[in-house]
């Protein structure tokens, strides 16, 4: 059954086992999941498991419902994931795992029992001290708390049992929740650290952990444990040993040790003593495999929250964009993304560049907008010393110091012709000179550029080659403007206040409902890094732990109204509303010019003084 661990919060500790329907998280006491903190809405989210998918449902809380860091409203959710909740934080856990570590060879047996001559009694017995072998019990005692990970404390436990029972090999079976049939082994014989093979009685092993009893059998092939269709698989076998190891009731696996010296014989101390091991290793096995498990969970988790938590959206634009980021990055293509400023076209580069074969290879910005012709050149292919006034010392360039790796070219379209002739053949040929230089330079790299521009009416005005267009737009992507996903701006909004309010050091807990409708009526012509300066500045100005509507921009505030939805009576109402909407627009395309403002309205000047004063209206204005 799939748990939920309470990690952090008013809960912390509690394990939650999550049914079949739905399990609803909040502050009201029908939740399931009750938690008194005052950051959880009454209903806050629910968990809804459905043959086995357990899908996260943000119930339109005030603060957000986050999973891995990131602000969703509804997500599956996959083994591992951390949700968080106001103050609680919590893992949820679909299934064990185990790291498989790497030992000898371990051969399991399917011989059947066939004899009633072995020992066997209740680990309960095994349980008595034994002052002969006390440091024996210390040493493994040592190993556990010391061992860091699960063969290195196999390792050490088998060794230190060779040295008080007189085994010639040795093996740790180790019983695997989610996949019992498939067991994890560790095998070793004595004075051989690897190499061997170890073959275990698959009859005996079932047999201990099947009825949790420890056994011991000093004529194994004459009690029938390695015998099969074909013969005897070791015909010089002579004893075996084997005890559960056991926690809190339960038969974690079991300890496997065997000689084929007809002069050594295993006795019941050597079974107590074994057994005792055991039961002292069985707390530390599970612990360390569980850290080994919950260190692989780690990694994993860090790899996906470093890919995904760049781009934030869960609306279907945003999901045709990582299907087509999926599709992309593994091949080798040059990629043109298109889009408007500030709708996170260099973000989806770094997703493609990170998702693909050369993400442990450099991935290099280039903005070709901010740089003159020649510094840009520079920049690009780097130069010789001498080559121009400054130039004291040799500099490699972008694509060279990209090498293996991506370079992205971000504002393409403001290069100048003449360099994009130079870029073409780079591209075309992978190799290219230095400014000033003469050798040639060859270059594996995979180009990603963007772009506002539309580069077809670029291509016709001359100042796009038309070649060059068509080796950047092999495969491209249009990443949608904010205001055609509007459904993704909650969860921005969710996203940058909890940024801003940790890097402003202010409790900033959410947004009252006037100021959500404003982000959401508003055009956002600069998109999302237009959001985030918004939310920035209503976090540095604001005052309470709500952002309310005096801590917006103006532009948010005279550009987000709506012309309501309302009966005729108000028609007056509306009408105003929808002049204000055009005059201060007309205003802001103008520069704050009111002569141009008015030239674009088709109306005098002094007409419109009058307006913006009959209305009201604040504006700053200059002639």
């Amino acid at each position: 059954m799939a748990k939920l661990v309470a990690l952090a919060g008013p809960v912390k500790a509690t394990v939650f086992n999550l049914k079949e329907g739905e399990t609803p998280i909040g502050r009201d006491l029908s939740s399931e999941i009750l938690l008194e903190d005052i950051s959880v809405s009454r209903q806050h989210c629910l968990i809804r498991c459905v043959n086995g998918q357990h899908n996260l449902i943000d119930l339109d809380s005030h603060n957000g419902t986050f999973v891995n860091d990131l602000p969703v409203k509804e997500r599956m959710l996959e083994h591992g994931d951390r949700i968080k909740v106001g103050n609680s934080l919590f893992l949820i856990l679909l299934h064990d795992d185990a790291v498989v570590p790497e030992s000898n060879t371990v051969q399991i047996d399917d011989s059947t029992v066939m004899t009633t001559s072995a020992i066997a009694f209740c680990i309960e017995d095994a349980l008595y001290p034994m002052a002969r072998d006390l440091s024996a019990l210390m040493m493994v005692s040592m190993a556990v708390s010391l061992a860091g990970e699960l063969d290195e404390l196999q390792r050490e436990l088998l060794k230190q049992i060779f040295d008080v029972i007189p085994a010639q090999r040795g093996a740790i079976i180790l019983v695997q929740s989610d996949s019992p049939d498939q067991p994890l082994s560790f095998g070793l014989e004595r004075n051989i650290d690897s190499g061997a093979v170890i073959c275990v009685s698959r009859a005996v092993v079932e047999q201990v952990l099947g009825q949790g009893v420890a056994f011991l059998s000093n004529d194994a092939i004459a009690d029938g444990y390695f015998i099969d269709d074909d013969g005897l698989n070791d015909p010089a076998m002579q004893a075996v040993m084997c005890v559960p190891l056991i926690l809190r009731r339960t038969a974690l696996g079991a300890i496997y040790l065997d000689t084929s010296d007809p002069a050594i014989r295993f006795t019941r101390e050597h079974l107590r003593l074994l057994s005792t091991l055991a039961n002292i290793a069985a707390a530390g096995l599970e612990n360390v495999r569980r850290i080994a498990w919950l260190e692989n969970e780690n990694q994993r988790l860090r790899q996906h929250i470093e890919i995904e938590h760049n781009m934030i959206g869960e609306g279907a634009r945003m999901k045709q964009v990582y299907q087509f980021i999926a599709r992309v990055a593994p091949a080798d293509s040059t990629v043109l993304i298109t889009g408007e400023s500030g709708t996170g076209k260099e973000l989806a580069a770094h997703a493609i560049h990170r998702n693909s074969p050369r993400s442990k290879a450099p991935f290099i910005a280039v903005n070709c907008a901010t740089l003159t012709e020649n510094l840009l050149e520079s920049e690009l292919f780097g130069h010789e010393k001498g080559a121009f006034t400054g130039a004291i010392a040799q500099n490699k360039g972008k694509l060279e110091v990209a090498n293996g790796g991506t370079v992205f070219l971000d504002e393409v379209g403001e290069m100048n012709v003449t360099l994009q002739a130079k870029l073409l053949r780079a591209l075309q040929e992978h190799e290219f000179t230095r400014v000033g230089g003469t050798r040639l330079i060859n270059v594996d790299i995979r180009i990603i550029a963007a772009t506002n521009r539309d580069l077809r009416k670029a291509i016709k005005d001359g100042t796009f080659r038309e070649d060059l267009y068509f080796r950047l737009n092999v495969v491209s992507l249009s990443m949608p403007p904010l205001r055609e996903r509007r459904e993704d701006i909650p969860l921005l909004i969710i996203y940058f206040l909890r940024k801003f309010s940790q890097k402003c050091k202010r409790r900033v807990t959410g947004i009252s409902s006037k100021a959500r409708g404003h982000f959401l009526n508003y055009d956002w012509a600069g998109n999302v890094r237009e959001l985030e300066n918004a939310i920035e500045r209503a976090v540095v100005m604001g005052s309470t732990d709500e952002i309310l509507i005096e801590d917006l921009p103006e532009s948010i505030l005279e550009r987000g109204r709506s012309i309501p939805d309302t009966p005729i009576t108000k028609y007056h109402e509306a009408v105003n509303e929808a002049k204000e909407q055009i005059i201060l627009r007309a205003i802001e395309q103008g520069g704050g010019s009111y002569t141009e403002a008015a030239k674009l309205l088709g109306i005098h000047p002094n007409n419109l003084h009058r307006l913006t004063r009959n209305m009201k209206l604040r504006t700053e204005s200059r002639t």
